[in-house]
């Protein structure tokens, strides 16, 4: 396609709720686990199931921790015909693939770059799912169902701004003209507002500057269906485990706004009254249509309801807002976001 002048991001967002919108999402890379024993060898590798994932089930999320039950690396992942696709931060792709494929040992299991042969398309929003049907793609319904036709997978990602989202994962080949057919329906908008559409959704995802900063849980991660408490061993599985149990957890993820310049990915953020110690991190940020930028951050479950500062005490503020999904937390901090 030819090169796309997108509108503001408060036009796009208009779009959104008027008719609906398509993008092409930027830093997001592609693993393909193939082979006879790609499910069992990844059930002992990440925080989710996956020996029981078949072809037209709903996708997963699922995170890949250090033997001290740090995120290295959080997954979007579904089963096609021809392995387990695992959706990854793209920055971050070629390492922890190199690194799984380290512990494939004799299992029948070979990891490929799926990037480089196919693409991601997003559509969002009121006429998302007439445009899909006129492009000849299905719309699966519920949360991450899937499923597929002429070799490109459509996924239902979570609703985000209140307008139901879906993921398309198509050959190279094909993608440039789903992405024409798409655009005849909906309003092409740019990956920076599909980046902020993520964050809307309250789904974080782990890239470079944010590796082994988190227990699974510190990011909501199992909240929102990214951790399997009954499956087998994996690594970190006893430090994940013990934080579920043993109610030690003192930080959660919220959703915050600030003004000025879009933070970056492991920002700090800090109390007014502690200026030597920060109090949390940005997971992810994006440019927010009504100006200023939304995030995910990081908090002490105990600061997140007072003042809260970027970078440092006396930086910008940052307030917290309601993630779309309900967060536990203990007595008073039930009022926070």
């Amino acid at each position: 396609m030819p090169a796309i002048e997108f509108p503001p991001l408060a036009s796009s967002l208009e779009s959104l709720h008027r008719d609906g919108i398509v993008a092409a999402p930027a830093g997001l890379g592609l693993i393909r686990v193939a082979g006879d024993d790609a499910a069992t060898f990844l059930h002992t590798q990440l925080t989710n199931a996956v020996e029981d994932l078949s072809a037209g089930d709903s996708a997963r999320l699922a995170g890949y921790c250090s033997p001290k039950g740090r995120l290295q690396a959080s997954f979007l992942m579904w089963r096609d015909a021809e392995g387990i696709v695992l959706q990854i931060s793209a920055d971050i792709q070629p390492a922890i693939q190199k690194r799984l494929a380290m512990f494939v040992l004799r299992a029948k299991a070979k990891l490929s770059d799926l990037s480089a042969t196919h693409r991601i398309l997003g559509v969002a929003g009121a006429g998302a799912e007439a445009a899909l049907a006129a492009a000849g793609l299905p719309a699966p319904h519920g949360p991450l169902a899937t499923a597929s036709a002429a070799r490109v997978t459509v996924i239902r990602l979570a609703d985000a701004d209140g307008e139901p989202r879906w993921q398309i994962v198509a050959p190279a080949e094909q993608a440039d003209s789903l992405e024409q057919a798409l655009a005849g329906r909906l309003t092409p908008a740019s990956a920076g507002f599909w980046d902020w559409l993520e964050i809307r959704s309250g789904v974080p995802r782990i890239a470079a500057a944010t590796q082994e900063q988190f227990v699974p849980q510190m990011i909501n991660f199992e909240l929102i269906g990214g951790v399997n408490f009954r499956k087998g061993c994996y690594p970190g599985q006893e430090v994940v485990a013990r934080s579920q149990y043993r109610g030690t957890l003192k930080r959660r993820m919220w959703l915050v706004h600030g003004e000025g310049d879009v933070p970056a990915a492991a920002a700090e953020i800090f109390r007014p009254e502690d200026p030597e110690q920060p109090c949390g991190m940005i997971v992810n940020a994006a440019a927010a249509p009504e100006g200023g930028w939304d995030g995910l951050a990081e908090l002490k479950i105990d600061a997140a309801t007072g003042a809260l500062r970027l970078g440092a005490a006396d930086g910008l503020a940052v307030a917290t807002r309601a993630l779309p999904y309900e967060v536990p937390l203990p007595n008073e901090a039930q009022a926070a976001g």
